[in-house]
């Protein structure tokens, strides 16, 4: 859990600068691509190709692909479809997602889950909502395949990691990851990026290089370490515990409008979820003891 907490707040951090510094200002696929690319950098030289066989590569960098390559592509195409607080609004979704996909790839049923997402979901719709209008049916599948190719990434490494000797250092294996990644964004800033629209001041390229090396890098590596050290619940829940994290840190810093009496009760609704996961889970292993 110590992971994943430590993630949700170096996460935090990263809304507010790409809302201030490179939203409408630098392209959003080239963003994506430096992104990925400086993570990668980040772990090749820990790569040992010989540890993992040609399957198990495969399989990584398709975890890669689809959580962080394909997931951008949906998330960015939604924000021509909707406005920001609808696109904000279904991304709350997440939770069941983890939960469900957990379910199915460990082929069991556990009812709780569903109970603490919901929880989770909760909390987050009284955070995040504003209203919806217009038509929005199509934004709002869009926005579902980003939640889906999310969940499928952390739960696919769960089932994954299952997989491999514990002895295995993650972090010598990890880059096959951010190589899959690579094989999504690359060829998407060649077909939909604009090249005119690249960073022209320091600042943006330095707000790159810390969401490429520390959030992107450190922060997707962490979280998929930790995402094996939690079960399906807790996972769903932190994945929605960024909603408050990032509002606080925006509010703070950026002194940006917040409801706060929504906030507070929004984030109460998702330690609630948290702390009734945890009771579940304690019980569970005491029937097990």
């Amino acid at each position: 859990m110590g992971y994943l907490i430590g993630v949700t707040a170096l996460w935090a951090f990263s809304f507010s600068l790409i809302g201030v510094y490179l939203a409408g200002q630098v392209d959003s696929y080239f963003a994506v691509l430096v992104r990925v690319a400086l993570a990668t950098l980040v772990f090749l030289p820990f790569l040992r190709p010989a540890l993992l066989r040609g399957r198990q590569r495969l399989a990584l960098m398709a975890l890669g692909a689809v959580q962080l390559g394909i997931m951008y592509i949906f998330f960015y195409q939604s924000f021509l479809l909707l406005t920001v607080p609808e696109v904000l609004l279904f991304t709350i979704f997440t939770p069941f997602y983890v939960a469900l996909l957990d379910d199915a790839l460990f082929k069991r049923f556990t009812p709780i889950y569903l109970v603490t997402a919901a929880l989770a979901v909760l909390g987050a719709a009284v955070i995040r909502y504003e209203g919806i209008a217009g038509e929005f049916w199509l934004g709002f599948l869009v926005v579902q395949g980003a939640n889906l190719c999310f969940a499928l990434g952390q739960v696919g490494y769960r089932r994954l990691s299952v997989t491999l000797p514990d002895s295995l250092p993650r972090y010598s294996v990890f880059a096959w990851f951010y190589l899959g990644a690579m094989a999504v964004a690359l060829p998407a800033f060649a077909l939909l990026g604009n090249a005119a629209a690249l960073p022209t001041t320091g600042v943006q390229w330095g707000v790159l290089a810390w969401l490429g090396l520390v959030a992107s890098g450190l922060g997707y590596y962490l979280w998929n370490l930790g995402a094996t050290r939690v079960d399906a619940g807790a996972l769903a829940i932190m994945n929605n515990a960024l909603i408050p994290a990032g509002l606080v840190v925006n509010l703070v810093i950026w002194n940006r409008d917040a409801d706060l009496p929504r906030l507070a009760l929004g984030g109460a609704i998702i330690v609630a979820s948290l702390l009734l996961n945890e009771w579940w889970l304690r019980r569970r292993v005491a029937a097990t003891a």
